[in-house]
């Protein structure tokens, strides 16, 4: 297992890329299957769950050809579907929750799939019935054998129907995308997600053939085409990483200019940051951070507390929460952060606590963050990293402490976070992973 050990209190200056979006890769890369002709995509990160992904269809059989450091091309002519009944496939499909994304393609292409219980962050229940449910309308069988630990789809034929979500899954809504795309008929998906990855996976299908309609809204219409062919495509930069060094400019008073952010595609993420009273400037596509010594919560009009919750898009996104509840401890002033979605997410800030945060844990979804305003800076401890987020907001925890801290369980954050260390001591940090 490896750890890092941070120094805290020191101010980091400089510029840094923010990666490809690990959220979209794991869908885009998984899109692949559906198309026999080479697929180029540019800009993928290199972490542990996209990696493992990678090699997951490398013992498919499917041919990968590394063009850059973040580049390949991909092509899934010959696919060999018995290594679905191996142990090996078992076991890294059951370590990797990004795993489910392959069966919407693999169902359209060869008619059947099956995945192991998949694995992912701890942060309670993530229940996968709107990807089944969605199969099934579609005219899939569905079934789950207990002993064998197995979710297995098949079909002679898709066809297309009508489908009302039951929640707006954003894997959920990936994966009936690509099952529909070679259906026979049309597709209408109501409640869908429609965030950017969902709209960059719409994207790329057209390219390749298909016929999507409704893209970045959450009525998608799928006209399904017989075949797809290959294409290129380009991630977005991770919003999760862009506001992730949003929150640690602030708790560690650092002047940071974050480039090639596609600001277009951030939603509400900026505008919630200044609510923490972060200063933000936009030049052309890149964000400035500058240097503050204070910043101050906003409230509501009436004067009321501020809560800030995630919600799905255009929303603001739940894996970010994490990192609003750290940076809320050294503003000034009160907020009540509201995670919705994941009951567990939240169980990381006894760690903050022990560190001298102020906050009140409410219940499994809601912490109310009294901000120190620097008055008592938080002070190091050793620490496990739960999950990816959590992992890096501790991590911002600990650059902002006095003295220095250890961070147990990192491959946590590895999974979503590339080179982190590095990228972070480039710019004035003192991490040090042993």
């Amino acid at each position: 297992m490896a750890s890092f050990r941070v120094k805290g209190g020191q101010r980091l200056k400089g510029e840094i890329q923010p990666q490809g979006a690990k959220n979209e890769a794991l869908q885009i890369i998984s899109a692949v299957l559906l198309t026999a002709e080479p697929v180029h995509i540019k800009k993928i990160p290199d972490i542990r769950d996209v990696n493992k992904l990678i090699e997951l269809l490398a013992d498919f059989g499917v041919q990968i050809e590394k063009t850059g450091p973040e580049s390949y091309i991909f092509t899934a002519k010959d696919v060999n579907l018995d290594f679905l009944e191996s142990d090996q496939f078992k076991e890294k499909a059951a370590s990797l929750r990004g795993s489910i994304m392959i069966l919407g393609p693999l169902l359209a292409r060869f008619g059947k799939g099956k995945i192991p219980k998949p694995g992912g962050d701890k942060i309670g229940r993530r229940r996968l019935d709107t990807h089944f449910i969605g199969f099934q309308k579609l005219g899939a069988k569905f079934d789950y054998h207990i002993g064998t630990g197995f979710y297995n789809v098949s079909a002679k034929e898709l066809t297309g129907t009508y489908l009302h979500l039951d929640e707006a899954s954003v894997t959920g809504t990936a994966n009936i995308i690509m099952a529909a795309s070679m259906a026979k008929g049309t597709t209408t998906v109501y409640n869908a997600a429609c965030e950017p990855y969902i709209q960059q996976l719409c994207k790329m299908i057209n390219r390749m053939g298909g016929k999507i309609s409704g893209i970045g809204s959450n009525l998608l219409v799928i006209e399904g085409v017989e075949s797809l062919g290959g294409t290129e495509h380009t991630m977005l930069p991770d919003m999760i990483e862009i506001g992730s060094f949003i929150g640690l400019a602030a708790m560690t008073q650092s002047e940071i200019t974050i480039k090639d952010a596609r600001i277009d595609q951030l939603g509400i993420i900026p505008d919630t940051f200044r609510r923490l009273g972060i200063n933000l400037e936009f030049r052309g596509d890149d964000i400035f951070i500058p240097a503050q010594e204070h910043y101050v919560i906003d409230s509501f009009i009436d004067g009321s507390i501020l809560t800030i919750a995630d919600a799905i898009w255009p929303g603001f996104t739940p894996d970010l929460i994490s990192i609003i509840l750290v940076t809320a401890t050294q503003a000034r002033g009160t907020v009540l952060v509201h995670q919705k979605m994941f009951e567990s997410r939240l169980f990381f800030v006894d760690k903050l606590i022990d560190m001298g945060a102020q906050i009140i844990l409410c219940d499994p979804h809601r912490a109310t963050v009294i901000g120190l305003d620097r008055a008592f800076p938080l002070r190091s401890i050793q620490m496990t990293s739960p999950d990816i987020r959590a992992g890096v907001s501790l991590l911002i925890a600990a650059l902002s402490a006095e003295g220095t801290s250890t961070i147990h369980n990192v491959e946590q954050i590895d999974r979503g976070y590339q080179y982190i260390e590095k990228r972070l001591n480039a710019i004035g940090a003192q991490i040090e992973r042993f």
